[in-house]
């Protein structure tokens, strides 16, 4: 059997979940199947090329919903994980009249997608979730951006945050999928020594200094909420956490970047912000005005590599929505 899995790219929960997938179907459902892996990224326009759903199994992890009846597996726990309210409807239908009997999974009140599926597998399949406890643990700080500090964040001295940079930043469309298969098979200080891993880290981490060296130039800070537009620098990534790192009193932050596939609107809250969490705005509702999504604390916008004036036309509204909600903080 031929499993082709679906995760959500440059992304350290991404990878991980697609791993973890992996790993508890070989287990649990199937031990001699091949596995193969495709990335996918939020991107203007279409986000699936049904074409790709080539396996005898296909399965999509922490990445939006499918209707395709091609996708026999699926995990995520984005708020916006519906593309089209067509596509929620296909959901609720299919679970409702047994279409997806315990193939197809939702909670938006996980902090990772790996640590959602780590409990799926083993409430419901069986699965032993005990040797990737340590993987489950970084998923969860990473994704849910539960770390003690901005210096923790930013500074990286951690394998996981080392490793998220690299997974990040990488332009080598085979680099994931090789990385993939070792994150259930070793410790992420392993993966971390990997000849093929350990070669990129030393650039990656001298433009990361480059990274909090413009940000630090462009950002401002006004009203709780930061901005900075980056968008003539062609960067494929940076530490999302640098503008609570320089401006630790904001609340919010909106960056305007720009990769070789699409310009984005970043749109971001502080973990280590004072607010009240009841007063904080709903990020994934602001994103989805334009055509974005993600978390209520977390989301993006992508729009194409052209339309950086559109691009910046939204991430001024954002601006002004959240300075507006926030005068004088």
């Amino acid at each position: 059997m031929k499993v082709r899995v679906f995760y959500h790219d440059k992304c350290f929960d991404g990878a991980c979940s697609a791993s973890l997938f992996a790993r508890f179907h070989r287990e649990c459902i199937v031990r001699d199947a091949e596995y193969s892996y495709h990335g996918l990224v939020h991107r203007a326009g279409a986000l699936f090329n049904v074409a790709d759903f080539i396996g005898d199994e296909n399965a999509i992890v922490d990445f939006k919903y499918s209707a395709s009846p091609k996708i026999t597996w699926w995990f995520d726990h984005h708020l916006s994980a519906f593309l089209t309210p067509e596509d929620h409807q296909d959901y609720l239908q299919g679970m409702a009249n047994g279409k997806y009997p315990n193939r197809r999974f939702y909670d938006p009140d996980y902090t990772s997608c790996t640590s959602f599926l780590a409990h799926i597998a083993e409430t419901k399949f069986g699965f032993d979730a005990a040797p990737v406890a340590e993987l489950v643990k970084w998923a969860d700080i990473v994704d849910g951006a539960l770390y003690k500090s901005p210096q923790v964040a930013v500074e990286m001295a951690e394998p996981a945050m080392k490793l998220t940079l690299i997974i990040e930043s990488t332009q080598d469309s085979a680099f994931v999928p090789r990385l993939i298969p070792l994150l259930t098979e070793m410790s992420l200080a392993e993966v971390l020594e990997q000849p093929f891993v350990a070669e990129l880290l030393p650039p990656l981490l001298d433009r990361h200094q480059e990274a909090l060296k413009l940000i630090r130039e462009r950002s401002e800070s006004q009203d709780g909420t930061i901005y900075f537009d980056i968008s003539d620098h062609q960067l494929e990534g940076y530490n999302k956490f640098i503008p609570y790192y320089l401006h630790p009193e904001a609340t919010y932050s909106i960056g305007l970047s720009k990769s070789s596939f699409r310009t984005k609107v970043a749109v971001g809250s502080n973990p280590w912000t004072k607010a009240k969490p009841e007063e904080m705005v709903n990020l994934a509702t602001i994103c989805e005005r334009y055509g974005g999504g993600g978390h209520a604390r977390v989301g993006a916008i992508s729009f194409p590599p052209d339309k950086s004036d559109v691009a910046r036309k939204a991430a001024a509204e954002i601006v002004a929505d959240l300075r507006a909600h926030n005068p004088g903080k």
